[in-house]
């Protein structure tokens, strides 16, 4: 499991967020929803410790990974066990497409080439992206570039899988923001397939509320520098909810092709 417990960020005397815990099961997909500057990026940066918590205000187990304190983990440790999908990744160099997904392997040096190679076609096609391979990544649109990112992430936390009987996370901030409809949603459904057969735990930020609706086992909602609800989308997706994260109105109601999931619908 990866937990956080009661964290309190503050930045330039701003409070991001204030005693807020959230837990991240194996096998599971979780949305955090809230409106933009809420600080769902920054709870991610958290619960990737890419973000230093203040060691006066927070106890060194504030966060846990597999019960192991982060902070007590070396970034090494921590890239066997977590993969990171930032919003914007920077890569500046112009290498292959095999080349950039094949960086997903750095924190697993027992790997052979023929290893790496086997799950670069592996994950290549998780992510529908087997036609890019022979591309170079600076040549490739924003959408392409970030399916890319994407196929690097889920190489790393599949990476000696079979060696490492542990929970391994998946943190992705805003994975979908650009892509179109189609790839959104053959992105999301390959997470959900992980997170079921590999028994990785993901956590992912989503700003539509219906994709998260869909995709998403569990939803926390932050908001006013906490976690407001967290449940699942049908309970966590009310119109009272949606009203105080995002100040908007909405009316919820049953899906139609998919009985146990909410469709919000926005005045």
């Amino acid at each position: 499991m990866l937990q956080a417990n009661a964290i309190t960020v503050q930045r330039r005397r701003r409070t991001i967020l204030r005693q807020a815990s959230l837990g991240l099961e194996p096998g599971q997909v979780l949305g955090l929803l809230g409106a933009n500057g809420a600080g769902k990026s920054t709870f991610l940066s958290v619960l990737a410790s890419e973000l230093r918590l203040d060691a006066a205000r927070h106890d060194p187990g504030a966060v846990t990974i597999n019960g192991v304190a982060l902070a007590t983990l070396s970034a090494a440790a921590l890239a066997r066990s977590r993969a990171v999908l930032p919003q914007k990744p920077g890569l500046a160099f112009d290498l292959d497409v095999r080349d950039v997904v094949g960086m997903g392997a750095y924190p697993f040096p027992e790997l052979t080439v023929r290893d790496v190679d086997v799950l670069v076609d592996h994950v290549l096609d998780v992510a529908d992206i087997v036609h890019l391979s022979q591309r170079r990544y600076l040549e490739l649109s924003g959408g392409e570039q970030q399916r890319v990112q994407f196929a690097r992430v889920v190489l790393q936390v599949l990476a000696n899988r079979d060696a490492d009987p542990k929970a391994r996370f998946m943190l992705l901030d805003e994975p979908t923001a650009s892509l179109d409809p189609l790839h959104q949603q053959g992105l999301l459904r390959a997470v959900v397939a992980l997170a079921r057969r590999e028994r990785v735990g993901v956590l992912i930020i989503l700003h539509d509320v219906n994709l998260a609706a869909r995709y998403s086992d569990r939803i926390a909602l932050l908001s006013q520098a906490g976690i407001v609800a967290c449940g699942s989308p049908a309970q966590v997706l009310t119109e009272q909810n949606i009203k105080l994260v995002y100040g908007v109105d909405a009316h919820v109601m049953a899906h139609p092709r998919l009985s146990d999931r909410p469709l919000v619908v926005f005045d």
